[in-house]
């Protein structure tokens, strides 16, 4: 019902376009043909009889209405290419949007004006679709992400929840769940937090805070943090890490970066494996490296290993909720620095950390 009544709206509008246009052009034919007459009259000394006047004025009645209805027949030809018709591809484009279907884009029209603006328009357009399509993704793996992580440790929580609850339950079974139960307590706060943390980085409601402290000894403290863990698995610690070197950032942002490489390579590394741990100064940058024995990433996994909630272990066998080096990218775009990895299966992985040194800039 509505189309129809937009219809006929649209021929209303077009009829009384037509008419308005034909009153124009005929009040400016009859003022220039009054004009030329009277000049032709003045000039020549001709005399017009009331006959030729009428058939002069039928005759000019004639071509203005011929000239209206060409006139506006043309323009309606030039309005439908050029304006109507990509107001309908683009507000259809628009319609299929707000249904959920970000898929659509839109085919540039022909135009020999590079800044046309419809085609700068569809442009822009195509340009939020595919921004609108990539943020749907995100949000549908974030969920699905998401619902897994709490799902395990709730189902752990549940269960060893539910065998504690068990009559005459021996002693070493019950410290045995409870560990269970607390570990999996541990991994559902941990995921919390990163995710907090994260969206608030991604939200810039954390803004660094730039302090001058020695990078050395933060990353020796952040080191210390692990030694239970290195010390149980029994790895070999090798650190090189040059003295005086400071710069100036936010010393709690980057301990989240440092916290979670060291992680990361402790957790991967099997038993009587090594982690090496580098801090060197260069000209602008103070490089920190962070090498492992364990066991390696593919080039299919180093491509998305900074992407929130991806794990190479896709069992998800080996802790951990896929943010950590999520929560590591941000921090360092944050900061304004870089990081990169190198990586081989069977033989480890290299993580390369630059961040800006003090009173220096670079070249």
């Amino acid at each position: 019902m509505s189309r129809t009544h937009n219809r006929a709206a649209r021929w209303l509008v077009a009829l009384w376009q037509c008419a308005v246009f034909f009153l124009l052009i005929a009040s400016v034919v009859t003022c220039c043909m009054l004009l030329f007459l009277n000049v032709l009259q003045h000039n020549m000394g001709l005399v017009f009889t009331q006959e030729m006047i009428e058939t002069a004025a039928k005759l000019t009645f004639g071509n203005v209405l011929l000239i209206s209805l060409l006139c506006t027949a043309i323009d309606r030809v030039r309005r439908w290419f050029m304006v109507t018709k990509p107001v309908l591809r683009i507000t259809d484009a628009a319609e299929k949007i707000t249904k959920g279907d970000f898929s659509v884009r839109i085919q540039p029209f022909f135009s020999l004006d590079r800044q046309d603006g419809f085609n700068i328009i569809i442009g822009l357009f195509n340009r939020m679709a595919e921004e609108l399509s990539s943020i749907e993704t995100l949000r549908t793996d974030f969920i699905s992400n998401v619902s897994h992580e709490l799902k395990t440790p709730l189902s752990v929580i549940q269960n060893y929840g539910t065998l504690l609850q068990q009559p005459d339950l021996p002693e070493d079974c019950r410290l045995e769940y409870a560990k269970a139960v607390t570990d999996a307590s541990r991994r559902l706060a941990s995921l919390i937090t990163n995710i907090l943390k994260l969206n608030k980085l991604e939200n810039q409601q954390i803004y660094p805070e730039g302090k001058t402290f020695d990078l050395g000894e933060q990353l020796c403290e952040c080191l210390l943090a692990f030694e239970d863990i290195w010390e149980e698995k029994g790895i070999e610690l090798d650190t090189d890490i040059e003295e005086n070197v400071c710069i100036t950032s936010d010393a709690e942002l980057l301990s989240l970066v440092w916290n979670n490489l060291f992680s990361n390579a402790l957790k991967f590394t099997p038993l009587g494996g090594r982690v090496s741990v580098s801090l060197r100064a260069e000209p602008s940058y103070a490089v920190i490296q962070v090498n492992d024995t364990g066991c390696g990433i593919s080039p299919e996994v180093g491509a998305h290993i900074f992407e929130k909630f991806y794990q190479g272990d896709t069992s998800h066998a080996t802790q951990g909720n896929g943010l950590g080096l999520a929560l590591v990218k941000r921090v360092i775009d944050i900061v304004e620095g870089d990081i990169s990895v190198s990586s081989e299966l069977g033989r480890g992985s290299t993580f390369t950390v630059k961040i800006r040194r003090t009173g220096h800039e670079t070249s």
